[in-house]
């Protein structure tokens, strides 16, 4: 199945791709990698959620922000190769956090963007991850992801 089809069939749009917010590119292709910049967890241009986790935000609402992120992550990726189906392999995500004092659950927001990861491409959607926390994110975001993944020559 085509991974448009298993898009369809999880019920996933993706979201138009998000511009810069400042002066870097979206992606970069080196190779058979292609990296994607920091997303946020935006629809439309809107964050969907803003604040620290363990403070503002419950696990669960941090894990609706990653996912969102990580579409947003995906829909650069499509926009890039002009489908996902050139994606070979997910290689590695790293999850910023904007964590309170004393917040230690960031594999727990990280795993609501590597669930998606893993729905849409099944095996090869695993990956390396890092899931980190952070004082502060851009516009008050709860979490930022960064995405590489090895794509068909």
């Amino acid at each position: 199945m085509s991974i448009a089809g298993r898009l369809a069939e999880l019920g996933i749009t993706l979201p138009e791709p998000a511009q810069p917010r400042g002066l870097y590119t979206p992606a970069v292709r080196s190779g058979n990698l292609l990296f994607i910049s920091g997303q946020l967890p935006t629809r439309e241009g809107t964050l969907v959620q803003s604040g620290k986790l363990g403070r503002d935000l419950t696990v669960e609402q941090g894990q609706q922000a990653a996912r969102q992120a990580v579409l947003n992550a995906l829909a650069i990726t499509q926009q890039e190769l002009g489908g996902l189906d050139a994606v070979r392999r997910v290689v590695r995500m790293v999850v910023y956090v904007a964590s309170a004092e004393g917040f230690v659950e960031q594999p727990q927001v990280a795993n609501g963007a590597s669930q998606v990861l893993i729905d849409l491409f099944g095996e090869q959607g695993r990956h390396a991850r890092v899931a980190m926390g952070a004082a502060e994110l851009p516009a008050n975001a709860p979490v930022e992801i960064e995405l590489l993944v090895e794509i068909t020559p």
